[in-house]
């Protein structure tokens, strides 16, 4: 589903009955959200049919019915029902509908009160299941329950972004990410806050959006990734300063490491060096925040540092040998203590979750980052040190990749390594291993870049392609690959700078890979385009113990927004008044407890408001 109102409504009233509810990113191919929906065995899909993006439609409601077809073909799963949410797009082909299964929004709410009864459930009750990637391949279903994740989510909230009543605040993520569920739909609302929803990107119609948002709503706080902020900076400060930005106290930060240079630029081009940057470290298993400085007088910010622990948290960095490291000093970042909204299982597969989390270093949470340790106490991310790529705050396993890239025909092989990028943060570097005779080109470019695409979606781009002859890719005894060998072959070398050439007798082994190289540069415009821009050419050759569900909330109701005062969108009073057609050139949704109103602009032409 698009960012509209009718998504975060889903989720809260899906809460309020005790159905757990799983969002999918609207930018995975059929076949990636078949498998979500087979391993969530999703009784009910609702969706949309279809959502303009940077000025191009994407058909959501073709992507859903593929899935489902997929589902129950390959996977053996059926969904019962589809419910699909009209866009107002005029114009277009006609939607299809299969009837016994698909139901419009409208129709589906026709004839029922505006609210319903409240559902029981135990604190320990699940949720929401949200998929992240992993290196097995198989996208992770992470489990949240109702108890502990409200808690981490409304608290997390509250001190990180210092919010106070009559505050606005603006967080950018799609609720297709746990960004989107923590800091859109549920920290929020608990905390009664008047926010801004975001549908859209950030550079559409121009990159001034965003700060013509903060200057139209008077915003206060804004939460957005990295990889938005390099791109915007790229654009040029005239964007920026065109628009009043004197609202603003906070500048958040999320999904990866910020380099110091986009800190500096938000701290001094956005915030004109009176707002505080918060640059949050934490995972879809963590369900809220875990590091990050909390925006407090006498606390001297460090560009590119998420710098403190959060309330209750408490890290370490472990050597490689498991050993604790004190002090100044690097190692991988460990959570020592259980905390409220940490996962609780994967979906389907807890052994899994003990496998990945649990067994590496016994006693302590593994995070999959690296981390370093200041003379200040001050923890700066590293990066990953598993083999799970982020590319624009978006994990993508390594073997997903690879195996795309393999089921074209022509390919032995294949290996993915991730490239620091100034745009995106990270890169995918693919090591392509061609059957006997088969010649690298671009033809087998194109075709491996449809293939990712299919199987995975847009937000899977391989950024540079290096074709590796017979004698294949660097491996251990056991059959390993290399992936340190890989990484270093790769360069470092991010988009839109020169990349160094792989010399054949480079030391550290990268002649086993190249005998000579060329490279091929291409094109960079937009998801939906082709997104390899460079192709290199060899032809030479992861807790908690279980929450204490009986010591705090026994008994909670499962769409309670209630003790720490939050409103649920279904069955606290709310109704649709009025839709009409209006001509919204920047879409958005106020959300304003506080004046009692909900109003939802759509970029398709539709308004809606909903009061008390």
């Amino acid at each position: 589903m698009p960012m509209g109102v009718e998504l975060p409504t889903v989720m809260l009233a899906a809460a309020r009955i005790g159905a757990v509810h799983s969002v999918v990113f609207g930018g995975f191919s059929p076949a990636a959200l078949a498998g979500r929906l087979a391993i969530a065995r999703a009784a009910v899909m609702v969706t949309c049919d279809g959502v303009g993006r940077g000025g191009k439609w994407i058909d959501l409601k073709g992507v859903a019915d593929e899935a489902v077809a997929i589902c129950a073909t390959e996977h053996g799963h059926t969904v019962r029902t589809q419910v699909v949410v009209a866009s107002g797009r005029t114009g277009g082909p006609p939607v299809p509908m299969t009837p016994g299964r698909d139901v419009w929004w409208d129709d589906a709410l026709r004839g029922h009160p505006d609210t319903c009864e409240v559902v029981w459930v135990d604190a320990e009750d699940p949720l929401f299941c949200l998929f992240t990637s992993g290196s097995t391949g198989a996208p992770k279903g992470i489990v949240h329950t109702v108890g502990g994740y409200m808690v981490g989510s409304a608290t997390t909230f509250k001190y990180s972004f210092n919010y106070q009543t009559g505050d606005v605040f603006f967080c950018t993520a799609d609720c297709g990410w746990i960004t989107g569920h923590t800091y859109v739909t549920y920290g929020p609302l608990l905390n009664r806050a008047t926010q801004v929803i975001f549908e859209g990107i950030p550079t559409y119609p121009d990159a001034g959006r965003l700060w013509a948002i903060v200057a139209k709503y008077g915003v206060t706080a804004i939460y957005t990734a990295p990889t938005a902020l390099r791109s915007l900076k790229r654009s040029g400060d005239a964007f920026v300063t065109a628009h009043d930005r004197s609202s603003l106290k906070i500048l958040g930060s999320v999904g990866e490491p910020i380099n110091p240079e986009a800190w500096d630029w938000y701290h001094t081009v956005v915030g004109n060096r009176r707002a505080a940057v918060v640059d949050s470290y934490w995972q879809t298993e963590t369900g809220a925040h875990v590091v990050a400085p909390l925006p407090v007088a006498g606390l001297d910010l460090k560009p590119g540092a998420a710098q403190l622990p959060h309330l209750g948290i408490v890290p370490a960095l472990l050597d490689d040998g498991g050993n604790v490291v004190e002090g100044e000093g690097s190692g991988h970042l460990v959570l020592a203590a259980p905390w409220p909204s940490a996962l609780r299982t994967l979906m389907g597969d807890h052994a899994r979750m003990e496998a990945t989390y649990f067994t590496r270093f016994p006693g302590y949470y593994m995070t999959g980052d690296g981390a370093r340790r200041d003379a200040d106490g001050h923890l700066w991310l590293t990066g990953r040190t598993d083999d799970v790529l982020n590319v624009s705050g978006h994990l993508l396993g390594t073997a997903e990749v690879e195996s795309a890239i393999v089921g074209v025909a022509g390919i032995a092989e294949a290996a993915v390594v991730g490239v620091p990028h100034e745009v995106t943060g990270q890169a995918v570097y693919a090591f392509v291993v061609l059957m006997p005779g088969v010649v690298g080109s671009d033809a087998l470019r194109a075709a491996i870049a449809a293939g990712v695409r299919s199987r995975i979606g847009p937000i899977a781009r391989i950024e540079t392609m290096h074709w590796v002859g017979a004698r294949g890719l660097p491996k251990t005894r056991s059959g390993k690959i290399l992936r340190r060998l890989l990484r270093k072959i790769a360069g470092g070398g991010g988009g839109g700078g020169p990349r160094r050439r792989v010399h054949p007798r480079r030391p550290g082994g990268a002649g086993r890979l190249a005998g000579g190289v060329r490279q091929v540069k291409g094109g960079h415009r937009g998801a939906a385009r082709d997104r390899i821009r460079r192709v290199v050419v060899a032809p030479a050759g992861a807790l908690w113990g279980g929450f204490q569900s009986g010591s705090a909330m026994r008994r909670m109701r499962a769409g309670w927004c209630g003790a720490l005062g939050a409103v649920s969108l279904f069955g606290c009073g709310f109704r649709f008044v009025s839709f009409r057609d209006c001509a919204a050139r920047n879409p958005f949704v106020l959300l304003s407890w506080t004046g009692g109103v909900c109003v939802f602009l759509s970029r398709l032409g539709t308004l809606g408001c909903v009061s008390r």
